[in-house]
């Protein structure tokens, strides 16, 4: 019976001693950021090089590299001067808060990938389609309201819905 007892009180204490140093700590519990900023949120990549590790140091391997400056990511915690963040195909890893920008730009989603996106003179439908843009093109974000956004990219211009894009959570406003 005490052995018993003694067993239950070392998994306790190893439960609470493993969830104060454990490595999963996530800023996004906590009501302030290590940022000021809220948790989470959209930003993008500042460079072509952007190493993303298994944890938040250096120490951490690489897991991969991004090479495309400008790609969204949604940063899910922070921890010091490190930032989870989450790209559109749902991998996440940790990155160096200086490698980010808060420039907000958003990658083109559909159904299909055969599928492509109009892109409209105005925030209506009804308007002339300035362009159809395929599933994964880039767009640096620059206005959204309404369930539209605002949209340009290397050869387009024009008003996208919202829903269209990953990059914008749904019925965000962004000036």
């Amino acid at each position: 019976m005490a052995l018993r007892r003694f067993c239950s009180v070392a998994v306790l204490a190893g439960g609470v001693l493993g969830a104060s140093i454990s490595p999963g700590f996530s800023a996004k519990d906590s009501a302030v950021s290590a940022s000021g900023l809220p948790v989470p949120r959209y930003v993008s990549l500042k460079s072509d090089h952007v190493n993303v590790r298994a944890g938040p140091t250096k120490d951490n391997d690489v897991a991969w590299v991004y090479t495309r400056s400008g790609l969204p990511v949604e940063i899910t915690a922070e921890f010091e001067n490190w930032r989870r963040v989450r790209d559109s195909e749902g991998a996440e890893g940790w990155v160096y808060h200086s490698l980010l920008s808060g420039r907000r730009t958003a990658v083109i989603t559909m159904k299909s990938k055969d599928e492509l996106a109009p892109l409209y003179d105005r925030a209506d439908e009804t308007s002339a389609v300035a362009a159809r843009l395929q599933a994964g093109v880039v767009a640096q974000v620059k206005h959204c309201a309404a369930g539209w956004c605002h949209v340009v990219g290397n050869g387009f211009d024009g008003w996208i819905e919202q829903q269209r894009l990953w990059g914008v959570y749904a019925d965000e406003k962004v000036d």
